[in-house]
């Protein structure tokens, strides 16, 4: 971390607004694609935006200088959004662990490629929610089976078995929409 940024985090501890608005004006908007995958629409990303704000200014004291700032706001944003997920509606997690039919884990390797990030996250968001979270923890976030199942309250074949049927599902739903490169030309 610089000393520039670590000035104004300790800046923010004191409750200066100037500082407030440089942190806000610097993780703005990784943050908000955060909210935006998790979210079922655009107001709802907003909504969880400027609570996870609220909540990084509120608890920026407990944040030590040891690790990353970054991803401790983006820690915040994603466990605010689970929350709010969860909160809104029970997911019901099928566990298909008894018919799993696994694919290799090459992340995104076998989704098109040729998509704007607006594409990818609208074709996303459409995603069923059990589906959609499992897909943006393990690709996104880069979390393990393990990590996700724990943190989800579910079974690592569950959490593998969801990260398939996404990416199936975003494969079917990109394959109907225009590649850029077909735009371009």
């Amino acid at each position: 971390m610089n000393d520039s940024l670590e000035n104004v985090i300790k800046s923010c501890q004191e409750k200066n607004r100037k500082a407030q608005e440089e942190i806000y004006l610097q993780f703005s908007s990784i943050l908000f694609s955060i909210c935006l995958r998790y979210a079922e629409n655009y107001e709802d990303a907003q909504d969880t935006f400027q609570e996870g704000f609220v909540i990084i200014f509120n608890k920026i004291d407990q944040f030590k200088f040891q690790g990353s700032f970054e991803g401790w706001m983006k820690r915040i944003m994603i466990n605010l959004s689970l929350e709010k997920i969860k909160k809104k509606k029970t997911i019901s997690f099928d566990d298909y662990e008894n018919h799993l039919q696994l694919t290799t884990d090459n992340e995104v390797d076998d989704l098109p490629q040729d998509y704007d990030y607006q594409q990818l996250l609208e074709t996303i968001q459409h995603l069923p929610p059990q589906y959609r979270q499992v897909f943006n923890l393990y690709i996104f976030e880069e979390y393990s089976h393990q990590e996700i199942a724990e943190l989800l309250q579910i079974s690592v074949g569950t959490s593998k078995s969801n990260l398939s049927r996404a990416k199936n599902l975003l494969k079917q739903k990109l394959t109907l929409l225009k590649p850029i490169a077909d735009e371009k030309v």
